[in-house]
């Protein structure tokens, strides 16, 4: 009986934390219902649509239920959320729901007033939006969204939500928003959907660093840079940042599609791409896909000098230096490996005298007893000789004085020794 009543105490005790468990886990799932409409315009949601007679839901509850775990633990910014499609169904037809269970990410928030549309403006230096109904333009941005939703931001509106300054030459449209205007997606001009999003997530004008120029690698577009030292206040250095400025911002629907501006404290950075040591201040052009770039062939006094330069740059006039090249790509070898030497023996000349003097020691003994050897093998090669011609030397000699026996007269049969027994019957 006491084994009977420990075995069930230990059954209810493992249901009481299985039930926790499943609880736990719940809890961070949210059962969503009509509200959701308006819920969804501040957060990414990643919701199951499901019904209460479908059996693969059921089957699906308890790993879903982990995901909400999962993506709590982890802090992540999506929500997970359950949705009854049978009670919900206008929400479910929105989503396209068609089948259960269905999980849908939604990626595109919906802006339904002009007021939320203008704190999007205040909160968001740059960001998208989906303008008019269902139509393959939408597919394409909402594909775009769920590929490019970790960099910027993704909307949907109606026309009668966008602001008066917005002018559309047709509907369906998608539209970027960011250094106080707005750009409008054509797909003449721009090609791809997601290739533009790409193209138009950053503002025009940039503080640049290593990893921004990295990102911008993917654009396609080239980079003008003002290389200062921003703790110089001399006026040379402060002309040319407001210089590329105004040209970012008075020609920016003339360059917008091709270039990116901005500027970057300091030479270090550029100095080690371009494999050159650049004068501060000044501006270069950087092509990060093909690693080209283009350096000023003139003086800039003013943004018009600075706009013929680009021109310059885009007709083909202006000589491109560098690139990825063969011989760019092993002088970027040697390049990598004198730096890499270099900033070892100026950090610490202890271990780089270790690191570069242990290895030359192994390779010096190992030359030495490579050499001694060959020496040795010499040596003994001689002495070989040397033994072989007293060899045959000896011989000569016998051969002479064999012949000169015969020409004597002398026996040519050596004489033998009698044995003892004989030498002493002699003697008696």
């Amino acid at each position: 009986m006491a084994a009977r009543r420990s075995r069930r105490a230990a059954l209810g005790l493992c249901a009481t934390v299985v039930l926790l468990d499943v609880a736990f886990c719940r809890a961070f799932v949210e059962d969503l219902d009509e509200s959701f409409k308006e819920n969804r315009k501040d957060d990414i949601w990643l919701v199951d649509f499901y019904a209460p007679w479908c059996g693969h839901c059921k089957k699906l509850e308890p790993i879903w239920n982990e995901v909400g775990l999962e993506m709590k633990s982890i802090g992540s910014p999506v929500k997970v959320g359950k949705m009854d499609a049978t009670s919900y169904s206008s929400i479910a037809s929105e989503f396209g729901v068609r089948g259960y269970p269905t999980i849908k990410l939604a990626l595109i928030r919906p802006l339904p007033s002009q007021q939320m549309f203008e704190h999007v403006q205040k909160r968001h230096r740059v960001f998208f939006v989906y303008i008019g109904g269902e139509s393959p333009l939408k597919e394409k941005y909402i594909d775009a969204a769920s590929e490019l939703i970790v960099y910027t931001y993704f909307f949907s509106a109606s026309e009668e939500v966008v602001p008066e300054y917005v002018t559309l030459k047709e509907m369906p449209a998608v539209l970027v928003f960011k250094d106080e205007t707005y750009f409008v997606y054509d797909e003449y001009e721009d090609g791809d959907l997601s290739s533009w999003i790409n193209r138009e997530r950053f503002q025009n004008y940039l503080t640049m660093d290593g990893f921004l120029l990295y990102e911008l690698g993917d654009t396609g577009k080239l980079v003008t840079i003002a290389v200062i030292d921003e703790k110089n206040t001399s006026v040379e250095h402060t002309r040319l940042k407001s210089i590329i400025q105004e040209v970012a911002r008075d020609y920016r629907d003339h360059f917008h599609r091709d270039f990116q501006f901005g500027h970057m404290d300091g030479n270090d950075y550029i100095n080690t791409l371009l494999m050159d040591e650049l004068t501060v201040p000044t501006v270069v052009v950087l092509n990060t896909s093909n690693q080209q770039y283009f350096l000023l062939d003139r003086q800039i006094k003013n943004a018009e000098d600075m706009v013929q330069f680009i021109n310059n740059i885009l007709d083909g006039t202006v000589e491109a230096q560098g690139g990825d090249s063969i011989l760019q790509r092993l002088k970027r070898i040697v390049f990598d490996a004198k730096s890499t030497i270099v900033s070892i023996f100026k950090s610490s000349p202890l271990m780089g005298c270790f690191l570069f003097g242990l290895p030359l020691g192994v390779i010096s003994i190992m030359c030495y007893g490579i050499y001694t050897a060959d020496t040795d093998g010499g040596y003994i090669e001689e002495r070989y000789e040397v033994s072989k011609s007293e060899v045959e030397s000896q011989e000569q000699r016998e051969e002479s004085k064999d012949q000169q026996e015969v020409s004597s007269g002398g026996p040519l049969v050596p004489t033998v020794q009698e044995p003892k027994d004989i030498l002493e019957k002699k003697k008696d």
